[in-house]
């Protein structure tokens, strides 16, 4: 590795930042200090490729697959702890987890999934106030035999039917608990893999069913200061190909008219859309949105997120919007192939910057070029902003937070994987 800056060099290459931003009008003290207030939601499944505690030998099923075989994955909620940990220590602000029903301890008892109650999950709690994070949750509606089918929510069982209702009503009930004990509201995601393979006979039976199920899910109260609900699209996923239930369409018009939030996944679109384009449409008729940033290469195959321009569009979109008080941001991917802890601190850091890129631009003078119909001055000054220093704006954040600046973090890492990772087999 390079010979890593000191903290000499990082102060003077932010204040030479700092000049040449505010020479635009850019004030990078407040883009800072307003980067400090965003709180990522990372995803606990990365860390254990989506196997849970609930039965880690079945496996994946219901469309989702993770790929490789990286040794030192997490086998106990002790050890996914111990590695998210590390995780926080390395990235610059305060953040949150995201946990899946499947992860669970209920001591080696098993628990139905429409039986879990607050109890199955305190350690969590218990841990998360330690931490001082915030906690949200989702339902597991996949890798259950109830589920293999390719139905849930929507499946012309009722009997069936009614065991999803009643899981998600218990992970709404789990949610509220997570937000009354840890001063934060909870956001309870659902998503469910429901859709055929082959062509349809019938595409609107299986949605009068999914919505019926969900409003008798949301017919249960629970206290919005403490939990809140949103539903997540989707376009295609193995074994439900040619149809999706739970569309982009349906779940969009669902929340408008039922005042839930509405998740979008940056990997559950067309390769040729862009979620940065749906946010300012959307956001004129949802109250609030969820994002999971993903990276999708060719089908949906939740990759680790990296700076590119997908990502950076949608948090330019998010902050030139007026949107960030509206949106949660949180993580969905599963890579196997490479070290786990090391995909975690990757994906989240390049979130990060790209919301300090987004912060740093001269949103008001882009806006009134616009508006002044000088097209000519908006993309030039759009491409000049490219160029901009804000990797020294950024070093100087990580300095700020004492977190490890450039690839430092990457020592750490290794020196973790070497001490506790490959002691596990």
């Amino acid at each position: 590795m390079a010979e890593r800056p000191t903290t000499t060099q990082i102060e003077q290459a932010y204040a030479l930042a700092r000049e040449r931003y505010a020479a635009l009008g850019v004030d990078t003290d407040a883009a800072l200090e307003r980067l400090r207030r965003i709180a990522i939601s990372l995803h606990c499944w990365q860390g254990d490729d989506v196997l849970g505690f609930e039965d880690p030998e079945r496996g994946l099923s219901g469309g989702i697959l993770a790929t490789g075989n990286y040794p030192g994955r997490a086998r106990t909620p002790d050890e996914l702890r111990q590695d998210l940990e590390m995780v926080y220590r390395l990235l610059p602000g305060r953040h949150r987890l995201n946990l899946h029903a499947i992860y669970l301890e209920s001591g080696g008892r098993r628990v139905e999934r429409n039986e879990i109650g607050p109890e199955h999950f305190q350690s969590w709690v218990d841990w998360a106030q330690e931490q001082g994070l915030g906690l949200d949750f989702n339902p597991t509606c996949f890798s259950h035999p109830l589920a293999d089918d390719g139905f849930t929510l929507a499946h012309p069982d009722e009997g069936v039917r009614r065991f999803w209702i009643e899981h998600c009503r218990a992970c709404r009930r789990i949610g509220e608990h997570f937000g009354r004990e840890l001063g934060t509201p909870c956001i309870t995601n659902i998503w469910i893999p429901d859709g055929f393979k082959d062509t349809p006979a019938d595409r609107r039976a299986p949605r009068e069913r999914l919505r019926d199920s969900l409003d008798r899910i949301f017919a249960e109260p629970v206290d919005v200061r403490y939990n809140r609900d949103a539903v997540e699209s989707k376009l295609f996923g193995i074994g439900s190909e040619s149809y999706v239930v739970g569309s982009h369409e349906f779940y969009l018009g669902y929340v408008a008219t039922r005042h839930k939030i509405l998740c979008l996944d940056m990997g559950h679109f067309h390769p040729t859309e862009q979620i940065a384009d749906k946010v300012s449409a959307v956001m004129l008729y949802v109250d609030e949105l969820l994002l999971h940033v993903s990276r999708g290469v060719r089908w949906d195959s939740d990759h680790v997120v990296t700076l590119a321009d997908e990502v950076l569009a949608l948090m330019q979109e998010i902050v030139r919007g007026g949107y960030l008080d509206r949106v949660h941001i949180g993580l969905d991917f599963f890579d196997a192939s490479i070290q786990r802890v090391a995909a975690w601190v990757i994906g989240s850091r390049n979130v990060l910057k790209a919301l300090l890129v987004a912060l740093l631009e001269p949103v008001e003078t882009l806006q009134a070029l616009e508006q002044a119909g000088d097209l000519t001055g908006r993309l030039a000054l759009m491409e000049e902003m490219k160029a901009m220093p804000w990797q020294a704006v950024w070093d100087y954040h990580c300095l700020q937070q004492d977190v490890p600046v450039g690839m430092a973090w990457l020592d750490q890492v290794r020196a973790y994987e070497k001490d506790v990772l490959a002691e596990r087999g």
